[in-house]
């Protein structure tokens, strides 16, 4: 990644996505085997919770229509208990995956050695960080949706045409409100690994560098989240309501859902932390690769004394 700043401040998305294509070609090993590790089962957890949450909520209807009761107190731990599990693993991979794959970019840029062994290392170091962001982002994500359902609410309460269409135009505005939010998340996470900035700073930090690149960031989003959903419709379709189509079709095309996402999750990752350096030479903010070096360094000194004393021993 030799680019000059001046070279990244006018990439707009095509040349955005060959960045991303120039840097994971020459280490391919680092980035299937971070594939293997993290994005992997990410990918599995969030295809098989489609199938999982569908038999569980045919398995209470089912049993409602048999015996014409309710479905008991255990029916519902059962499925919230599995929601809850879905959601805890659903975060732990997406945080590490998130934090292997930008560690990586950023030690390739940096120009510093890079294994597999160290960001197994340097993750654990990483992946703490986040979970403050991750927080933040998370509590104004709620208090937005808290906000934006009173609004839609009230919209509704009054009742004619015009309470219609004040509800759609506010839903348009909250959608893109969402999404907004959503990108400086993403942002946000980079900013995170990449800075001594965690929390509502990292989320300062990512507004201010969005600004004049949030056409470019959204349609990569909007792109990725269309090829994700695509995905997500033809496994829904084919494999988790399609009982009419024999069972190693079913599979056939539910291995062929997981092999098509798991890149998809990847280059989304390369593409979140490309977008980083492209806003801050957009922003004419010095990309300083020996600083950025001893930044990432700090990561690796966290594990090294582990390292000696199990030498000593």
């Amino acid at each position: 990644m030799d680019r000059t700043q001046q070279e990244l401040k006018s990439l707009g998305v095509f040349g955005i996505y060959r960045e991303g294509h120039r840097i994971m070609a020459p280490f391919r090993n680092i980035f299937n085997q971070v594939t293997i590790a993290f994005i992997l089962p990410l990918s599995l957890i969030y295809l098989s919770e489609m199938e999982i949450s569908s038999i569980l909520f045919f398995r209470m209807a089912f049993r409602t229509l048999d015996d014409g009761n309710q479905n008991t107190s255990s029916d519902w731990a059962s499925y919230v208990l599995f929601k809850l599990a879905y959601y805890t693993f659903l975060l732990i991979f997406s945080l590490l995956s998130t934090s292997a794959v930008v560690y990586s970019i950023a030690c390739i840029y940096a120009h510093r050695d890079i294994s597999f062994y160290k960001v197994i290392c340097v993750v654990p170091q990483v992946w703490k960080r986040l979970i403050i962001t991750f927080l933040v982002t998370y509590g104004l994500t709620f208090i937005y949706l808290v906000v934006a359902v009173l609004t839609l609410g009230i919209c509704l309460a009054f009742g004619g045409t015009a309470s219609v269409v004040l509800f759609f135009t506010f839903l348009i505005i909250y959608i893109i409100g969402f999404v907004y939010l959503t990108i400086l998340w993403q942002l946000a996470s980079v900013i995170t690994v990449l800075e001594d900035s965690s929390g509502l700073k990292a989320v300062k930090k990512s507004r201010k560098l969005i600004k004049g690149k949030i056409w470019v960031a959204l349609a990569i989003f909007v792109e990725l989240i269309v090829v994700v959903g695509v995905i997500q419709f033809v496994f829904y379709v084919y494999v988790v309501y399609g009982d009419l189509w024999e069972m190693w079709k079913r599979v056939l095309v539910g291995i062929s859902c997981l092999v098509l996402l798991v890149p998809v999750f990847l280059y989304g990752l390369v593409l979140q932390t490309i977008i980083y350096f492209v806003c801050k030479s957009y922003h004419n903010e010095m990309i300083d690769k020996p600083a950025m070096s001893d930044h990432l360094g700090g990561y690796e000194r966290l594990y090294q004394p582990n390292e000696v004393q199990m030498e000593q021993v």
